[in-house]
């Protein structure tokens, strides 16, 4: 018999930077009756950078240390090359279901009419072992264009501290693709910092663009994971709490893109 749950799920959706953020909303459409903390590790951002004995070490630990001062019922590593270096390190030190987010060669596989697609992603998940598996089993026929970008991960950051994005500099990202002819039909956004860009990207393709990320599968996955409830039993309220590593001007300035969001604060978390 499937117990049904009578207090509010917690999620802990977890980042280097914001990009999680596209997953949450994502999240909260799916299931708005979950509670959700938001962790973003901006001390080490970003995680492209990081070699993966590093990642794992960091991903373990600092997690570890937050599960256990916070009810955590579930956790969502938002964040491709943190998912594709850590997931299964993660899933067997955590007693509670993780949730991982990988580039959607899949979906992007099935919708692409010309066959020719294009991963963008950082380039540290580009070269990724997984990301090339990915590619092998969903995409093996058809053209996959690869373009590896830290500046659009920077662009997206900003673009939350109300910094206005140049067109001309996300253009010069795709420009490689931009000239071909023809142009991939479909772009897989591998980092989930990619969606925020989401109407910027699609302006630099005039002739059209499929943009396709893991977002709503991510959303999907987390609903079938929780329990069922019935809302009118539930005993706690559903909160949003985000907190951040490291205190700069940055996270100053993205104070106020938390709290338009939904967020009741927007925290620093000390850990070493």
């Amino acid at each position: 018999m499937t117990k049904v749950s009578n207090t509010v799920q917690q999620l802990l959706i977890f980042d280097s930077g914001v990009g999680g953020l596209s997953i949450f909303q994502e999240v909260i459409q799916q299931s708005p009756n979950v509670s959700c903390y938001y962790l973003s590790d901006n001390a080490y951002f970003p995680y492209g950078e990081l070699d993966e004995q590093t990642l794992i070490t960091r991903l373990t630990g600092l997690l570890d240390a937050f599960v256990k001062s916070h009810p955590v019922d579930m956790i969502v590593i938002a964040c491709n090359s943190a998912s594709t270096v850590a997931l299964s390190s993660l899933r067997a030190h955590f007693c509670i279901p993780v949730v991982g987010v990988v580039p959607a060669i899949k979906p992007a596989s099935l919708i692409s009419q010309n066959n020719i697609i294009g991963l963008v992603a950082t380039p540290a998940t580009i070269e990724r072992t997984y990301t090339r598996a990915l590619i092998d089993e969903f995409a093996s026929d058809k053209e996959v264009l690869k373009l590896g970008s830290t500046l659009l991960v920077k662009l997206a950051e900003n673009k939350l501290t109300g910094k206005e994005v140049e067109q001309e500099a996300l253009a010069a990202v795709f420009a490689p693709w931009l000239t071909l002819n023809p142009q991939p039909d479909t772009l897989v956004l591998g980092c989930t910092h990619f969606p925020l860009l989401k109407d910027e990207i699609a302006r630099c393709f005039e002739n059209g663009v499929n943009l396709v990320d893991s977002g709503e599968a991510i959303a999907k996955r987390v609903a079938t994971l929780l329990p069922p409830f019935k809302s009118e039993r539930l005993t706690t309220a559903v909160s949003y709490q985000a907190f951040y590593t490291l205190q700069d001007r940055q996270q100053l300035l993205l104070k106020s893109a938390f709290l338009n969001l939904g967020f009741e604060s927007f925290l620093l978390y000390q850990y070493a």
